[in-house]
């Protein structure tokens, strides 16, 4: 067995009502006064009113910042991290979907004005000392709060990631409650999401793809697989959100120390040209990586099909494999998201475009199972269109 390295959050706290602990674990673990992160979206649905009233009550001071956007620019963190130091904040809670949770990292990181956010880009380059930190996902999608790995966008549409361990959280706080009020095709692009990180881990080529990792991603597409259309459908179901949201932190879990893949660097250029959701862009372009993977590296993926799909264990090998990829491109249309690159009104002459811009991704490519080009990422993109 080769050597490897396994790293997530120091403390994991999953139940229905978890939030309603926020304030006796900030007042015990941080302090009296916290800076809490989330977005204006997440301001309409009550539940940051709740974790105010909640910190409240128990003495803790909030500092509040909610104006985080999807696909998070720098100056965002900039501002969020500014305001932290300015009121002396003595840890951060993030709260809602990924974007919000990614900020409350590098704010707990900068905020102590040990690190500038230019110097940390990159893998290893964070080295703390940050602020205690807390996150509380209320999607089943991302895994930030069990992931070192914080994306920002740079200029006008490339995103750059800060990964260390270093912005682990102190505590990830999971409350399936937090995710009933997702609308359908927000639980679908962010179930996709999850479910891509357990697959491209599972089947990374990293030399520290490890056994723990791979452990985690077949549980988290057994919970997934059996659950996802029950959540899209019927968000209010206990069970479904339960394992959704658990599957997505497992997914975090072993793609944080088995990193993903293709997938992710064709997803990124659509997301920073045309701001599509970063779980909508996965799905997108899912099915047609994994074709063009199983070409020459089929057996993670026939490995991984019967976690998702029960039924595929009847066929073997390469065919498996195969089924597997056109299973995952008829889930997501059962779950509502759109087929394709066109139904996105993505103009088809800017495919060459994100073909080079997805090269940029060298942090993601060196970890695809198929080595990819700029001429394949084109083909892969025009099969998607």
């Amino acid at each position: 067995m080769n050597p490897f390295t396994f790293n997530t959050s120091k403390s994991i706290q999953f139940g229905v009502g978890a939030l309603g602990r926020i304030g006796e674990l900030v007042k015990d673990q941080i302090g009296s006064k916290v800076m809490l992160v989330t977005d204006p979206g997440m301001m309409t649905t009550g539940i940051v009113d709740q974790a105010l009233d909640t910190l409240k009550a128990s003495g803790v001071s909030v500092e509040l910042f909610n104006y985080v956007a999807a696909d998070p620019p720098e100056e965002i963190v900039l501002q969020a991290t500014a305001q932290a130091r300015d009121a002396g904040v003595e840890g951060v809670i993030g709260l809602g979907g990924g974007s919000a949770l990614d900020v409350a990292k590098l704010v707990a990181l900068l905020a102590p004005g040990q690190e500038a956010l230019k110097d940390v880009y990159g893998v290893g380059n964070a080295k703390g000392p940050r602020l205690p930190l807390i996150l509380v996902p209320t999607t089943a999608g991302t895994g930030s709060e069990v992931t070192p790995i914080s994306i920002v966008t740079t200029g006008a549409n490339e995103k750059m990631g800060v990964v260390s361990p270093v912005i682990l959280p102190d505590i990830a706080l999971l409350d399936p409650q937090l995710t009933y009020g997702l609308p359908p095709n927000i639980t679908a692009a962010t179930g996709i999401d999850a479910m891509v990180h357990a697959i491209e881990a599972y089947a990374s080529a990293s030399p520290n793809n490890n056994p723990v990792s791979r452990m985690l991603a077949t549980q988290a597409l057994t919970l997934m697989g059996r659950s996802i259309l029950k959540a899209v459908h019927e968000g209010t179901d206990t069970e479904a959100r339960s394992d959704m949201l658990l599957g997505s932190m497992l997914a975090g879990q072993a793609f944080a120390n088995s990193p993903v893949a293709a997938v992710h660097a064709l997803a990124y250029p659509l997301g920073g040209h045309f701001h599509i959701p970063h779980g909508l862009s996965n799905a997108l372009v899912l099915p047609h990586v994994l074709r063009f993977n199983v070409v020459t590296s089929p057996q993670p993926y026939a490995e991984l099909a019967p976690y998702v799909f029960p039924d595929l264990a009847r066929f073997e090998g390469q065919e498996r494999a195969a089924a597997f990829c056109d299973s995952l491109a008829e889930l997501s249309g059962a779950c509502g998201l759109q087929p394709n690159l066109k139904a996105m009104d993505i103009p088809e002459d800017i495919l060459p475009k994100l073909a080079s811009d997805a090269m940029n991704q060298t942090r993601l490519l060196v970890n695809n199972p198929r080595p990819v080009t700029e001429a394949d990422a084109l083909t892969i993109y025009r099969a998607a269109y």
